[in-house]
């Protein structure tokens, strides 16, 4: 139960690493910088889709055959709409951006950036928390290793991504400090997430190929949507394919050695 916890603090704590680096950094980081971040981030969140929550998913459905890849199908489609609803409910900001999404609001502009970067941390937390849910109930497709894997990938795009919205809450006028505690709170939903997950998914174990295939849509989503967006945004740069290379194979790397 321990490795359990552990596994689905891990991401947060990469977050609040990644916030730290706030009391080192004087200025807000460069666009190229910001390009890289979301291109690794992008590529490790595409990989983990893939590899940690679809193959898993389709594996589970063996038994039906040439239908095997249906629950993944119906799963996708379901986390993509789950998290374009968010994106129509929650008002939130992208950096980078003037102007924000979903319904309008008297939301500071702070409160509106970390709300973005909370938006999509969701799918994260359901994932590790669908995961975990997985290997509590002895699924033959989920290994601890692999868990971890999954854990320790998210972990390594959070750090950067909480980095990135320490140092904005710190160029927007906020003292280190707060900028320190909403970086590291952007990251709160995961383990939320993640426990509620787990908590449902007792109920729901026969879904448990839908429920790796939700999760996946709503990370494929987030990249789709916001990442590879922000990274080739402004002039013309390969940072964000490079950086996006690095963090799929490095994600793949991490699931396949360890799973």
């Amino acid at each position: 139960m321990m490795e359990i916890i552990l596994g689905i603090m891990i991401p947060f704590i990469g977050t609040s690493a990644g916030a730290a680096l706030v009391f080192f950094v004087k200025k807000e980081l460069n666009i190229s910088v910001q390009r890289a971040i979301n291109g690794f981030a992008a590529g490790v969140m595409t990989a983990a889709a893939f590899w940690s929550l679809i193959v898993p998913a389709i594996e589970q459905s063996a038994d039906m055959g040439k239908l095997s890849f249906l629950p993944a199908f119906v799963g996708i489609w379901l986390g993509i709409l789950f998290l374009l609803l968010l994106d129509h409910v929650i008002p939130h900001l992208h950096s980078g951006a003037n102007t924000e999404e979903g319904p309008k609001s008297n939301l500071a502009r702070t409160t509106m950036m970390v709300l973005a970067v909370t938006l999509h941390n969701i799918p994260e937390g359901i994932a590790v928390g669908v995961v975990a849910a997985g290997l509590i109930n002895g699924s033959v497709h989920i290994t601890l290793e692999s868990f971890i894997a999954l854990s320790v990938g998210i972990a390594l795009h959070n750090v950067p991504e909480g980095a990135l919205i320490s140092v904005l809450m710190r160029a927007e006028g906020k003292n280190k400090w707060k900028s320190f505690v909403y970086g590291a709170l952007s990251g709160a939903v995961e383990p939320i997430f993640a426990l509620l997950t787990i908590a449902a998914s007792s109920l729901l174990v026969p879904a448990m190929p839908y429920l790796l295939s939700f999760a996946a849509g709503a990370m494929i989503y987030v990249v789709v949507e916001e990442l590879i967006p922000e990274m080739s945004h402004g002039e013309h740069s390969n940072i964000g394919v490079i950086t996006f290379a690095v963090g799929f194979t490095a994600m793949m790397a991490l699931d396949i050695g360890l799973g």
